[in-house]
């Protein structure tokens, strides 16, 4: 798989050169945050595991006032007063809304009532920030995208890849002559979990375990898959055509019909495949991406990456200043964000590994968009498209056969 190619002079001049270009290595820091410029404030809409995240994190971004929360579930609600005190609290949205607490929302709801809670908040006049995946059908997708053309608010899809450092910095290095040739892309997802969130209410535990109903889930391919597929998506600018997948229930034996454990082939259109694995019956090597080209690979897992050269590589130069991991037989060059810097001020090794969650930069990029009146990381149009990759992969491994990706038009 070719990908747009970046000359080795340009290359060098972005990407790594030598000590003396301090900032040609994307930099931890982000934009400086124009003088006098009041706080955004962001109210979150649901309050459950990855809400209460968000939560955390919202907390430590410059120029963020958490002013609200919002959650159905009285419960969930009570339990985010202790940890933001000073955020209003709302059991709807609309009330939310109307009480103008908040220039900016964040959708952190059930899959497949992102659509409702987004638009809502779209057409409210607010900046969204919206979960993903985005939707859990292709035609919620495409009225998300629409709703976010037609506004002139920042409207991001919380797809973390395309904000994350040490991935922008990789990017720069998988589009150079450092890789080459993509031949083959691997992915997967491993967490040891029950996907159970458990209540002795009946209506409310099933309204807690959304993902356990084949009517509203699309499973560890679209709830996990979807971010990752997304990374494969920015490097390549190129989608999948055709899945091939299968699923099973290995691990959780309780009358569960969504698949704890997937395995699935993602195909492009030159014949290019990716492989793709998720389970949450085992914990081993968590997640990551791996693109193998013709000169060498990049591993990428969220907080690292790493450059595994094949011998017969040429030699670039900068890789006398390169920190490097051993792995086994393997020996991985670890891409760190600001290395020159660092390196300079001879504290590379420190720089290993990034200091926030990848959610911390998705959401930082957000907000310094709005700041800024730019344009998001990850837009609801690119949001939409690695959905449908993951609704198709889903059904693949549903029905154990292949499945044409069908892509939005958005």
């Amino acid at each position: 798989m070719s990908t747009p190619p970046v000359d080795r002079r340009e290359f060098m001049v972005q990407a790594a050169g030598g000590l003396a270009a301090a900032a040609i290595i994307p930099s931890l820091a982000h934009a400086a945050r124009p003088a006098g410029l009041a706080p955004t404030r962001v109210g979150v809409v649901g309050l459950g595991r990855q809400g209460r995240s968000i939560l955390a994190e919202l907390s430590v971004i410059e120029g963020v006032l958490l002013a609200a929360m919002c959650d159905v579930d009285e419960r969930r609600l009570n339990a985010a007063k202790r940890r933001a005190a000073d955020a209003a609290t709302f059991s709807s949205l609309d009330d939310m809304l109307k009480a103008d607490a908040v220039d900016a929302v964040v959708v952190a709801t059930p899959t497949h009532t992102h659509r409702e809670v987004a638009t809502r908040a779209i057409e409210s006049g607010r900046h969204v920030y919206c979960e993903g995946p985005i939707s859990n059908t292709i035609e919620d997708s495409v009225a998300l995208a629409k709703a976010a053309r037609d506004t002139d608010k920042v409207v991001a899809a919380g797809l973390q890849g395309r904000s994350n450092p040490v991935y922008d910095l990789a990017r720069t290095f998988a589009r150079s002559d450092s890789v080459r040739n993509i031949v083959s892309m691997r992915a997967q997802h491993h967490e040891k979990t029950s996907w159970i969130t458990p209540s002795n209410d009946q209506a409310r535990y099933k309204e807690l375990n959304w993902r356990l109903d084949p009517a509203r889930s699309t499973g560890l391919a679209g709830e996990w898959g979807t971010h990752q597929f997304d990374v494969f998506h920015w490097y390549t600018g190129r989608y999948p055509v055709r899945v091939m997948g299968h699923g099973s229930v290995q691990q959780h034996k309780d009358g569960r019909e969504v698949h704890d454990t997937i395995a699935c082939t993602l195909i492009f259109d030159d014949g290019a495949a990716l492989q793709y694995a998720a389970t949450i019956a085992n914990s081993y090597e968590d997640r990551y991406e791996v693109f193998y080209g013709s000169n060498a690979a990049i591993k990428l897992a969220w907080s690292h990456g790493w450059m595994f050269k094949e011998a017969d590589a040429p030699t670039q130069g900068w890789e006398v200043y390169a920190n490097r991991q051993q792995f086994h037989q393997d020996e991985g060059i670890t891409l760190i964000a600001g290395a020159t810097k660092l390196a300079e001020q001879g504290k590379l090794k420190e720089g290993v590994g990034l200091p926030h969650s990848s959610l911390y930069y998705a959401l930082e990029n957000w907000v310094d968009a709005i700041a800024g009146g730019g344009e998001p990381a990850c837009s609801m149009a690119e949001g939409a498209r690695a959905t449908a990759v993951g609704i198709a992969a889903h059904r693949a491994c549903v029905e154990g056969g292949a499945v044409d990706v069908e892509m939005p038009d958005v």
